[in-house]
């Protein structure tokens, strides 16, 4: 049999009525007298096999008696029309041949500890919840890419190791460059910024690292950004596009994923309901909401998880809060021109208590301005030199956002927690496997 001409278990409809081969593993099977069911994966989707004494050679039903799960194994048979089933297919077996019979298989039927299925990571990945959230989050990149791509934006790749960071280096990756210190990004955005000069419209997508000791279901160190930057967009224009990208992936993936968010168990009626515009807060405003709800929050701190979750719980669609004050924001936001003390900004709010997703802002083009942030915030014009000269050399109006691609993957899949949103999470105490 071997691996002669196989057929992809997502492909079977094609070939109705006719025999193929399939390359695949024993998820499980069970057993009714003269007739075995095996729950075949190949990777691509599931089938069921019947198994029938009276149809199958002797050797093809011996074979079938001894499979564990997670065996491996090539199967022959007939694509039956199925209504039953899930894709509508089975496969009437004619022929197995066992390429490894699986012993003592760790990841059982039964419930498992977090910390147990997490050491095994790199066989959970198998469980059909577990594939269903990878296939959407690879759909979610293809349509951030698509949305981007035929939006006018062009891909830039910032650099990994930088030489430090304009926030401060307190939650950064230290490392050695030959002689020198490096560290790992935790954004592109800047290197976004200059790459907007040169091209208009740019978006960057990689991953990112945080030193940060937290333990929460929101949070990974390390993780995928995806950083578009904008050059002569405003703050309400930056709202716009930001927007239709979140409305257009959530719409792609409930037109291309609708049988894993099946297998997940997504409520897809949530899903639905993210459509343009999405409702928009200021800052004060969200504030009046929360003292409103028993919240004694004062004006000039930021939120937390409560606290965006309360103003989530108001909408069916993830809502803005702009406008934040300009004393806990990052030192490139550009002040409100009527009001200085808050900052032309917004976050994204996803619904369900999933939190922020995005994050953006209009920057500041004014060369003095930004000179005097550098002051205030005790950053080294030298080292950021080059970031200085984007306001020296053609300064304009510019704007960009960052998202999170493992929070949205846990909103958009309704995980409760952001391990699941990645093959190999690296969390707080996880470097394994």
């Amino acid at each position: 049999m071997g691996t002669g001409k196989l057929t992809a278990i997502r492909n079977v409809g094609d070939k109705a009525g006719e025999s193929v081969t399939i390359g695949c593993w024993l998820q499980g099977k069970r057993s009714s007298g003269k007739i075995q069911f095996l729950k075949l994966r190949d990777g691509s989707g599931f089938i069921q096999g019947v198994l029938a004494k009276s149809e199958a050679s002797e050797q093809a039903w011996e074979a079938a008696q001894k499979l564990t799960q997670e065996s491996s194994l090539y199967v022959t048979g007939i694509v039956r029309e199925e209504p039953r089933s899930p894709s509508g297919y089975e496969l009437s077996v004619t022929g197995i041949e066992v390429i490894q019979y699986t012993e003592d298989y760790p990841i059982t039927p039964k419930e498992h500890g977090v910390d147990f299925l997490m050491d095994r990571r790199h066989l959970w990945l198998r469980s059909p919840k577990q594939r269903a959230i990878l296939v959407i989050r690879a759909q979610i990149i293809r349509a951030v890419q698509q949305f981007f791509d035929e939006s006018g934006f062009t891909l830039v790749d910032p650099p990994i190791l930088t030489p430090s960071s304009c926030e401060g280096t307190t939650n950064l990756f230290h490392t050695k460059y030959f002689d020198e210190d490096a560290y790992l990004t935790q954004s592109g955005q800047l290197y976004m910024e200059a790459a907007a000069m040169a091209l208009g419209k740019v978006y960057s997508f990689g991953p990112t690292f945080r030193a940060e000791k937290s333990k929460t279901r929101r949070h990974l160190i390390e993780f995928w950004m995806i950083e578009p930057e904008m050059a002569f967009v405003d703050h309400e224009q930056n709202l716009e596009v930001q927007e239709q990208f979140i409305s257009f992936v959530v719409q792609s993936v409930l037109t291309n994923c609708k049988a894993e968010l099946e297998t997940i168990g997504r409520d897809i009626s949530k899903l639905e309901n993210v459509q343009v515009p999405f409702p928009r807060i200021t800052y004060d405003e969200a504030i009046e909401l929360l003292h409103k709800e028993g919240f004694d929050l004062p004006w000039g701190e930021d939120f937390g998880a409560p606290h965006e979750t309360a103003i989530a719980e108001k909408f069916d669609r993830p809502v803005f809060i702009t406008h934040y004050p300009a004393s806990f924001k990052a030192f490139y936001m550009k002040p409100d021109p009527n009001r200085p003390e808050v900052v032309l900004c917004a976050d994204m709010i996803a619904p369900e208590g999933y939190g922020e997703i995005i994050g953006g802002s209009q920057r500041i083009d004014d060369p003095a301005l930004m000179a005097e942030r550098f002051q205030e915030h005790e950053l080294s014009e030298e080292a950021y030199a080059w970031y200085l000269d984007l306001r020296r050399y053609g300064t304009v109006p510019h704007s960009g956002f960052g998202l999170g691609l493992e929070r949205t993957v846990a909103w958009i899949c309704g995980l409760e927690h952001v391990r699941e949103t990645i093959a190999f999470p690296r969390t707080l105490y996880r470097l394994y496997p």
